[in-house]
């Protein structure tokens, strides 16, 4: 019965030795039990003896987090292999180091932190998905409403779109403006109100019986307000008697220092680089994952962040304590850069207008991704095999997993380094315009927020209980 698995095999049965043949035929029988059978199974065996034999002789209990990913990486760069296939290579690796091994020798690795960056970038993810036509995004959303739009909504909701291009807002904002207008006209049976009286009545709803928070309520209101004054031209009027949910008035989490040591001190490789660049410099999340090479400006100790939120530029501090970290880290991304050229790859992802500008082809080492994904992937676009980004889920599951390593009863995300960012500046007495550039708010009412923290009632007052 095992014969058939073991016939994928990088050696040949001659050439193996007896504790091989017996190691492969108790991995096969394994992934039987465990219902991998077949080509899958046949494959599986394949990418496991590929990674053992890569090794060239190291113990499998002596591998270690770093000696997968490398093998991953090269991996990647096969251009006949789709996402799934490194998918199924990880599996087989994670069932080699983790089945075949007693327990005490089983290595210590995290494994959804090494399969998140061999994930391709969904369609639809907000990097991409500016570059799809309006009319190609509607027919994929459309197919999948559960109400039928009449025409005049669905040119609505073109439009909508195609405004938001024009205007060159952020992706995100066409993304849910279009979303909320599309639930407000499913609210209405599929049919566009000709007036903008009935949105007082979509936010009823909403805080009455969606119970939905007042930012959610606040972000409707700015979606239908845009659909009705600036889509359709139309009046809105007044619209102050709706009822509006309640403010939670909720202050930011803000790590102490003593906890933003604790939790950047169990994050180390490239999510680790990340998390310590968005604390010392204030990056957004996306701000960070689509950081390029020529943006870094080390001789300055600067990063310059394109295209944040509201598609502003601004320029926020390289923090030193990391810049060592970051040079050796650029150091061997521009070898892999390098190796992706002589394999014949290299390009990156750019924006349709730039790709005209540099010919449809753009390898240059200044405008690669600093953390690029671990797979070569296909454009949508053109076909051309490239690296995009790492997904921003592989650091948003780093920093979960690292808050409860270090043990912090705190809701800890990537934006609450952001928080901590401002909150550590403004105590050390920067000033609040200052930090309000440096965030890249628009109002210094937002900025505000984090002086709330400062100034927290009570907190100058002494407990009666240590009187």
């Amino acid at each position: 019965m095992f014969q058939i698995y073991i016939m994928k095999h990088l050696k040949s049965n001659q050439s193996m030795s007896d504790a091989e043949i017996k190691f492969w035929e108790r991995y096969a029988e394994l992934l039987n039990k465990d219902g991998v059978t077949g080509k899958n199974g046949s494959y599986t065996i394949l990418r496991a003896q590929e990674f053992a034999y890569s090794l060239e002789g190291k113990r499998l209990k002596a591998v270690d987090e770093k000696d997968v990913e490398r093998w991953l990486e090269e991996l990647g760069r096969n251009k006949h292999l789709e996402s799934w296939q490194l998918i199924q290579a990880h599996k087989a690796v994670h069932f080699l180091l983790t089945r075949m091994l007693p327990g005490s020798d089983v290595p210590s690795i995290n494994w959804t932190r090494l399969l998140e960056p061999l994930l391709e970038l969904d369609a639809n993810h907000s990097t991409l998905i500016r570059e799809k036509r309006v009319e190609e995004i509607l027919d994929e959303r459309l197919a999948h409403m559960k109400v039928e739009l009449e025409p005049q909504a669905v040119d609505a909701l073109k439009r909508l779109r195609k405004l938001t291009r024009t205007r060159n807002m952020a992706i995100r904002t066409e993304q849910t403006y279009a979303e909320w207008v599309e639930r407000f006209l499913m609210y209405h049976k599929g049919v566009l109100p000709p007036d903008a009286g009935c949105i007082a009545d979509f936010l009823d709803y909403l805080a009455l019986e969606r119970k939905v928070a007042s930012s959610t309520q606040a972000q409707a209101l700015n979606a239908l307000i845009f659909l009705y004054r600036e889509v359709l031209e139309v009046e809105v009027g007044d619209l102050s008697h709706f009822r509006r949910a309640r403010s939670s008035g909720k202050l930011p989490v803000v790590l102490s220092r003593a906890e933003k040591d604790r939790l950047l001190g169990v994050m180390f490789g490239k999510t680790g680089l990340m998390a310590r660049l968005m604390y010392g410099s204030g990056m957004r999340l996306m701000e960070c994952v689509r950081l390029r090479v020529k943006d870094v400006d080390l001789d300055n100790d600067l990063i310059q962040v394109f295209f944040g939120k509201g598609g502003k530029h601004r320029n926020v501090p390289l923090p030193r304590a990391y810049k060592a970290e970051l040079e050796a880290y650029l150091a061997l991304r521009k070898m892999e850069h390098q190796q992706d050229l002589e394999s014949g790859f290299g390009e990156v992802f750019v924006p349709e207008a730039l790709l005209r500008k540099f010919g449809g082809s753009l390898t240059d080492w200044g405008w690669q991704y600093v953390f690029a994904s671990h797979r070569i992937s296909e454009d949508p676009r053109s076909g051309r095999r490239m690296r995009h980004h790492v997904s921003e889920s592989l650091v948003q599951k780093a920093v979960k997993d690292a808050s409860r390593e270090a043990g912090l009863s705190k809701s800890v995300s990537c934006h609450v380094l952001r928080h901590s960012f401002a909150t550590h500046l403004l105590q050390a007495g920067a000033d609040i315009r200052t930090v309000q550039e440096l965030l890249g708010h628009a109002d210094v009412k937002t900025t505000m927020i984090y002086t709330h923290v400062l100034n927290r009632p009570g907190v100058g007052v002494v407990s009666p209980a240590d009187l």
